[in-house]
C-alpha cells in the first residue's frame, strides 16, 4: 500500500512539478519510508518553489537530521524561522526554535 502510495504522489508530482501539496506529500512519503536524502531534496524544491510553505522547513531539517546532516539542519531551521518571522507564523517559528535549540 505505501508502495502504491509513493508512485500515486511521483506522478502527481511528475504531472505537476509546481503542487506544492503534492511534492509535500511526495517528501513526507519518502520520510515516511526511511529515504531521508529523498525526502530532503524533495523539501528543498518545494522550499525553492514556494518559500513561504513553512511546514516543509521543519520537516526538512529533521530529515536531515535523521540523514546525519545537523550543520544542514540548522540552516534550513534558520531559514524557516526568518519566514515565519516574516509572515506572523508564530506557532511554526516557535517549533523551529525549539527544535533548532535542541539540535544545539
Amino acid at each position: 500500500m505505501a508502495e502504491n502510495r509513493l508512485e500515486a504522489l511521483k506522478n502527481l508530482v511528475a504531472q505537476n512539478p509546481g503542487d506544492s501539496f503534492a511534492r509535500y506529500g511526495l517528501a513526507m512519503a519518502y520520510a515516511t519510508a526511511g529515504e531521508h536524502q529523498q525526502a530532503v531534496e524533495h523539501y528543498r524544491k518545494l522550499i525553492e518553489l514556494n518559500p513561504k510553505y513553512v511546514a516543509a522547513y521543519y520537516h526538512c531539517g529533521q530529515a536531515l537530521e535523521k540523514a546525519s546532516q545537523a550543520e544542514e539542519a540548522r540552516e534550513i531551521y534558520r531559514r524557516g524561522i526568518a519566514v515565519c518571522t516574516e509572515t506572523g507564523d508564530e506557532h511554526t517559528r516557535s517549533e523551529l526554535e525549539v527544535v533548532l535549540e535542541l539540535l544545539g
